[in-house]
């Protein structure tokens, strides 16, 4: 039974897109909806047009952001595209222009000009997601078409999806200037009893982050982990194939083979291979005395040296890359590899230093050695 796993997995399940699994998850919902609600805290929305559950991390991370989305203006851009939506019905049909004229009337921090370009490229990558999610089908024309020409239409309809696509507030927020008001404001409703807020934050960090660690900030959470180990190792086991590693100062959930929530590690891309080609590295250095970890397990390396890790990966392993890495400069290397850990929490940085994430003695990786041998070329 997967459907703890697809409801995290997934934003929502539509009716209109997957009626069978729809249906599916309506059925069984009653397994894990106490589970979802005294564990993780979350609630759990089932109309005639979607099953939903509100997913909320414990911390933000730093990959938690909309995939498609490099540019402030395309958050905000979809935030508009709501705002004109919530005035539609569902199955109400509107044309391109209608929306262009609103995103321009409500635009703030500038003024928006469809002629240009960039303009419309941002637009146009937003309202694709809308149509990938389901809030919008196209029912005439196509998005490219006016990615050339700003007085180029096209016909949507709104499914009414859209309206439950943000989070639900049980306060006004109208007041809150920061990403912490919303914070505090996910546990203002259960505040006055901590036990509670300590178990679901317990649960969503082990669920929705690459790992839980030891630190100052969270050394009353560990201690829950350690204390209650293998009640949440039964919870989590009872819904999901996957186990739970706790160490001193670290725990992770490590997830089955066939297991899949959302974004997991290592992903099916290469720099996630590089990834755990460079864990590879870093561990066979702190077998050979070249790093020291400390007291809390924690490695911390001069930007330089981490550098040398990563050219190391390179000159070691190049050849096995495919052409995009191989043709890559030193430079270009290093700074994609090190762009995709920090996204993913492996590594923090700042000026002088570079700490990397006790995750590197999880997942490691490195080729056979008659690849090596062969001088990187498959026999």
């Amino acid at each position: 039974m997967r459907t703890l796993e697809i409801l995290l997995e997934r934003r929502w399940i539509l009716k209109s897109r997957d009626r069978e699994l729809y249906y599916q998850m309506k059925d069984e919902l009653g397994t894990v909806k106490r589970f979802l609600m005294e564990k993780l805290g979350y609630q759990v929305i089932v109309n005639s047009y979607l099953v939903k559950v509100e997913k909320m991390p414990a911390k933000p991370e730093n990959w938690m952001g909309i995939l498609e989305f490099n540019r402030k203006i395309e958050y905000v851009f979809l935030c508009l595209i709501l705002m004109f939506l919530e005035e539609k019905e569902a199955e109400e049909q509107f044309v391109l222009s209608e929306l262009t004229e609103y995103v321009q009337g409500q635009y703030q921090e500038e003024q928006i000009d469809w002629t240009v370009y960039r303009y419309r490229r941002h637009l146009v990558k937003v309202i694709k997601y809308c149509v990938g999610c389901g809030m919008l089908n196209v029912n005439d024309g196509s998005e490219e078409s006016f990615a050339k020409d700003d007085t180029s239409e096209v016909l949507y309809e709104n499914t009414g999806v859209s309206r439950y696509f943000m989070k639900n507030f049980t306060q006004d927020i109208m007041g809150y200037s920061s990403p912490e008001d919303f914070e505090k404001q996910e546990w203002i409703d259960v505040d006055e009893d901590r036990g509670i807020v300590r178990r679901q934050r317990v649960y969503r960090r082990l669920l929705m982050t690459m790992g839980m660690y030891k630190n100052a900030e969270t050394e009353e959470d560990f201690a829950y982990v350690r204390n209650y180990r293998n009640m949440i190792q039964g919870d989590l086991e009872e819904y999901l194939d996957c186990e739970l590693h706790v160490h001193r100062t670290s725990a992770f959930l490590v997830l089955g083979d066939e297991c899949r929530m959302g974004r997991c590690f290592p992903e099916e891309n290469t720099l996630s291979d590089i990834v755990m080609l460079i864990h590879g590295i870093i561990g066979e250095w702190i077998r050979d005395g070249r790093i020291e970890p400390g007291v809390q397990e924690e490695i911390r390396l001069p930007r330089e040296k981490f550098r040398e890790i990563l050219e190391s990966c390179k000159e070691r392993y190049g050849k096995g890359f495919i052409k995009t890495y191989r043709d890559m400069t030193t430079g270009e290397f290093c700074g994609e590899v090190q762009a995709y850990m920090t996204e993913l929490g492996l590594i923090e940085q700042d000026r002088q230093d570079v700490r990397i994430s006790t995750a590197a003695g999880k997942i490691a990786g490195r080729y056979p050695k008659d690849f090596l041998e062969n001088g990187g070329r498959d026999e």
